[in-house]
């Protein structure tokens, strides 16, 4: 077994042995920024385009809308352009708003200070850290002039980072998975954005990180007739040059080919045997290749904190997670870690027809936010909304080429999680545990009885009262079966789906008019032990508490767009 296995086994019993460095304070004076800062580099602005009516989010999700039929998802017919880039990386990452709200986050009191401000976004972040950088290396096919940008969010810009056609570096680190395409994004994580305050724990936030940011392209994109479908398995030494990074401090998660509008045929690639060494000729400008070697981007981002701290076992992890990064998994190889089939230990409970209402991705994305202790038990969720959300989690999936069964597409869930709900306060349901059966639409009884002491003595933090929530629901997965199916990197692709699913929990909330919150401060092995997961080898990595908040809460309204 890989090192991940004994990461994943620490993720687990943190909640009763704290990971090392045990005694770590963050320095906030001396945090880092938010994201990367390129001093000197050119830029230009994305437009701002509108998004279509028809891109709601239950066709995102393809959940009914209303009691007249279903929002069938789009077919992945159509291309993008740099209208629909522009917007699925402003409903995603660009700012939208400041936070201001009363609410029960230890931020509270540093909020209206501008210098500690935070910020909303469409997609959520563990600590609202946000550590995923987003570049952009077009080809010819783009509408300017071939290169790598890196994506501002502060700015909603494109910031150039190096000119000319360097896809071809691209598609040889991908091999077969990027061969038809000259435009790329491509997903890096700078670990001490979210280290400083994490420590070794990081490396386990920001891949949720990852599968968060892209849930929300893949929900974005599907409501448009659009597909993201990312590859996590490629040479990411050889993107990490072409990037100008060092792949110790930022590894390289994630790359989605875009189907261009327009698009040409590319190029060959790069013969493998190129070298990324060579310095570029006295006198050459930054951003340009040297002759003769592999192309890269000579800008780097200039780190705000005096001091960076390295932790041993966040570098441990992430050089196991790299060491394989090329052997991609065949179709189906994650059939021996797919979910198992739940068990009831009494009379299983039929949820109605899931339905959502007709709202637009932007505008859930938009409205989304983190409740923080504003639930209101006297409000019960409906069995309609929790069908609702309970479907749609089940439908989210990261999209890999890990997670295509053999001989069929990634269209469909990936069927590695299962979601247990505990029942606080929805109409006409007992309180309990239970989990939730996709196949057949209901709830299958694991635990009787309110669940809400249990919740709340297994919660590390003030910020919510889990007993106020209608329901707590809990995605699982088979940790040790996924590393044991595609090796340590596979560790990424877990904690995506888990972050994916997370994802589409918020939007599908928000879109229903319900309050939600997702948390890590947990006891995982009381979990384990309370629903019985050991037989399964199940983790439950993360809990969302969906319900419907007090009303008039106290709050100041500063959106931005």
């Amino acid at each position: 077994m890989g090192y991940a296995h004994d990461y994943a086994a620490a993720i687990m019993q943190r909640g009763r042995i704290p990971m090392e460095p045990a005694d770590f304070v963050p320095d906030w004076a001396d945090r880092p920024r938010k994201a990367k800062y390129y001093p000197g580099v050119e830029s230009f602005p994305l437009p701002d385009p509108d998004i279509p009516a028809h891109a709601t989010v239950a066709a995102g999700c393809a959940v009914p809308r209303g009691p007249h039929g279903a929002d069938e998802p789009a077919a992945p017919s159509q291309a993008f352009t740099l209208d629909t880039l522009s917007g699925m990386l402003r409903d995603s990452y660009g700012l939208t708003g400041r936070r201001l709200g009363v609410q029960t986050n230890t931020d509270l009191g540093a909020l209206p200070h501008y210098t500690q401000a935070n910020w909303s976004r469409g997609t959520a972040s563990g600590g609202g850290l946000y550590p995923v950088s987003v570049y952009w290396v077009s080809g010819p096919s783009g509408p300017r002039t071939p290169g790598i940008h890196y994506y501002s969010a502060h700015h909603h810009a494109m910031q150039r980072l190096l000119t000319g056609e360097v896809t071809g570096e691209v598609r040889a680190a991908l091999g077969d998975a990027g061969a038809d395409h000259d435009q790329f994004l491509v997903l890096g994580i700078k670990y001490w954005q979210n280290s400083f305050k994490y420590n070794s724990f990081s490396f386990h936030a920001v891949t949720m990180d990852l599968g968060a940011i892209l849930g929300t392209w893949r929900l974005w994109a599907r409501a448009q007739g659009l597909s993201v479908e990312p590859a996590l398995w490629f040479d990411e030494k050889r993107l990490s040059h072409l990037l100008g990074v060092d792949n110790e401090e930022e590894g390289i998660f994630a790359v989605v080919p875009l189907t261009w509008d327009g698009a040409r045929p590319p190029l060959a690639p790069p013969p493998a045997g190129r070298t990324p060494e060579g310095e570029a000729p006295e006198g050459e400008a930054p951003g340009e290749e040297a002759p003769g070697a592999a192309p890269a981007v000579r800008h780097t981002d200039s780190e705000r904190s005096r001091t960076v701290l390295d932790f041993a076992t966040l570098r441990r992890i992430h050089t196991a997670t790299t060491e394989a990064a090329t052997d991609r998994p065949a179709p189906g190889a994650l059939a021996p870690a797919a979910a198992v089939p739940p068990r009831a230990t009494g009379t299983p409970v039929p949820l109605p027809a899931p339905e959502l209402p007709p709202v637009t991705v932007r505008d859930a994305l938009r409205e989304r936010r983190s409740s923080f202790g504003r639930f209101d038990a006297g409000r019960p969720v409906t069995p309609a909304q929790l069908a609702a959300t309970l479907q749609a989690c089940a439908a989210a999936s990261l999209g890999s080429e890990a997670e295509r069964p053999a001989g069929a597409d990634a269209s469909g869930p990936s069927g590695l999680v299962t979601q247990y709900a505990f029942v606080n306060h929805v109409e006409g349901v007992e309180p309990g545990a239970y989990a939730y059966d996709p196949t057949t639409h209901t709830l299958l009884p694991v635990v009787s009885g309110p669940p809400g002491p249990f919740l709340q003595r297994n919660y590390f933090l003030s910020n919510y009262n889990l007993e106020q929530a209608g329901v707590v629901i809990v995605p699982t997965i088979r940790t040790g079966a996924v590393l044991d199916a595609v090796g340590d990197r596979g560790y990424r692709l877990v904690n995506g789906a888990i972050g994916a699913v997370a994802q589409t929990f918020y939007t599908v909330a928000t879109a229903l008019g319900l309050g939600a919150g997702v948390a890590l401060g947990f006891d995982n092995i009381s979990y384990i032990e309370e629903l019985g997961l050991d037989r399964t080898g199940e983790k439950p990595l993360l809990i969302m508490l969906l319900g419907n908040e007090r009303p008039r809460p106290a709050d100041f309204r500063y959106e931005i767009v």
